[in-house]
């Protein structure tokens, strides 16, 4: 029985230190053939960025050495060590990349390349679990000292990627360039009212009502009353429900309201007192973000077939037919004129004024409903320069973004100002109230002056996704939350 049984771990053994032959040759040959692309990955990495170039030839130098010492019986043993050391600390870099990042690189190119990082994750799992079987089998005897030995090792594994993480460039960088002036317990919390899910955005906020859209629901409206109390479903209807539909967003403004899918393109018109739509533009223009101006009129952003570049633009409703103007010149482009302009697009009903909000730069645009009298207003942040790291990947003949500096992350507008969501840290600012809160900064739109901040309180470890000022109340929403705070009589100027 115990020779029956030796021999099955031999087997076992051969068979799972064949396998490891085999994941770590075809990684390193992977890498090797997509070089360029895996040096790209790794220099996009928030954790391996400032080291892409040595990591990239380390790691595939130690996968081949790993395979050579499994492939002989007599350095199989320090093999399987490393291949377990490996592999932990694979393991580890994805735990931190899911969990602890600002934002997930690109998982292009290298082994199994169609798996997604949580995938990758389960995977490298059952690879640690199948080492330790390995090194279990490899041994006439397991103590309690090899034992020790793994922890040992595992924990050496970790310690140096927690290292790597530690030392790396953060996205959220202190600049003591400028400072921000907080209103001590400017908010007052009203309250906050769970969600059924993450998927929900603002679609508007008027006659005591915040209407909510939901990414998975497109044609529904939930209704919440500022108290809290009350909510209620609204099922839109549209005259069209035949089209490829992929991102269909609902902004209402009583007593109209509209739906658009930009991938169409289409838009829809309805009145609040139905919730009935009919076709208002199809084909006239492909765009990101649409905003209401008035019922006859919307702003857009989309991207110019001329120039290949965003661009701000109006969609008209004059006689029966749709017209549309573009501005080339309101966007200022610095690198492309794609990435370095994206924004966030808003309009001041009471200004009568367009705002485009830059996420990569200390910068908006205003402009009035024809596009025409730009101005361009400052924050405090002092990046003027959009700092962003795109890189293409020639295989799957793509960009993607990668570890740029996130100036404004979400804005809202109401009055004569101009509230923003920042994470950048300023003088004397401690990176610790970040973990339960969110800052907003409030700026003088007409004035372009900087006014005050405010700390949004939530729950901790989530981030403010999306917010509205309305009048004197702040409502956000977070993770499947959505919060009420209220600007205090003495802070509130509007």
């Amino acid at each position: 029985m115990g020779f029956q049984f030796t021999s099955l771990k031999k087997i076992l053994l051969e068979v799972l230190v064949l396998l490891f032959i085999l994941l770590f040759v075809y990684a390193s040959i992977s890498k090797l053939l997509e070089f360029n692309d895996f040096q790209t990955q790794l220099g996009q990495s928030p954790l391996l960025g400032a080291f892409a170039i040595p990591i990239s030839y380390a790691v595939i130098g130690i996968e081949l050495v790993t395979s050579l010492l499994l492939a002989f019986e007599k350095t199989r043993k320090w093999g399987l060590y490393l291949f377990f050391l490996l592999m932990v600390m694979f393991t580890t870099y994805i735990i931190i990349i899911l969990n602890y990042t600002s934002f997930t690189p690109c998982s292009c190119g290298g082994v199994l390349e169609s798996l997604g990082w949580t995938e990758h994750l389960i995977f490298n799992i059952v690879c640690i679990l199948l080492a330790i079987g390995a090194i279990y089998f490899i041994h006439v005897k397991f103590s309690k000292q090899k034992l020790m030995g793994l922890l040992s090792l595992s924990a050496l594994g970790i310690i140096l990627v927690i290292g790597l993480f530690l030392s790396s460039e953060q996205e959220i960088k202190r600049n003591n360039a400028f400072q921000r002036k907080y209103s001590p317990h400017g908010l007052e919390e009203i309250g906050n009212f769970p969600l059924e899910s993450n998927s929900f955005y603002i679609a508007g906020i008027a006659n005591n009502l915040i209407y909510l859209g939901n990414y998975f629901a497109p044609l529904y409206l939930k209704t919440i009353d500022f108290q809290l109390k009350t909510s209620k479903e609204i099922k839109i209807k549209i005259d069209n429900y035949q089209l490829p539909y992929k991102r269909v967003r609902i902004q209402v403004i009583p007593p109209y309201f509209f739906v658009g899918d930009g991938t169409v393109p289409i838009l829809f018109k309805g009145k609040t007192s139905n919730w009935k739509a009919e076709t208002f533009s199809k084909d006239d223009a492909y765009f990101y973000q649409f905003t209401l101006l008035d019922s006859t009129s919307l702003a857009i952003s989309t991207t110019s077939t001329n120039t290949n570049t965003n661009v701000l633009g109006i969609l008209k409703s004059v006689n029966d037919s749709i017209k549309l103007n573009l501005n080339t010149q309101a966007l200022k482009q610095q690198h492309n004129g794609t990435f370095d302009t994206d924004g966030l697009l808003l309009y001041n009903q009471e200004l009568q004024k367009i705002i485009y909000v830059y996420y990569y730069r200390n910068q908006f645009v205003i402009a009035n409903k024809q596009l025409e009298n730009i101005s361009q207003g400052k924050t405090i942040d002092t990046i003027k320069q959009a700092q962003i790291d795109v890189a293409y990947y020639l295989k799957k003949d793509e960009y993607n973004l990668g570890k740029s500096v996130l100036v404004n992350r979400t804005a809202s507008v109401f009055g004569k100002h101009l509230f923003i969501n920042s994470d950048r840290l300023g003088k004397y600012e401690n990176e610790e109230v970040l973990k339960s809160a969110s800052i907003i900064d409030q700026y003088h739109i007409t004035d372009n002056t900087y006014i005050q901040s405010f700390y949004f309180y939530h729950q901790p470890l989530k981030k403010l996704r999306e917010f509205k000022v309305y009048k004197d109340l702040i409502i956000g929403l977070v993770d499947n939350q959505l919060w009420i705070y209220q600007i205090k009589p003495e802070y509130n100027y509007n």
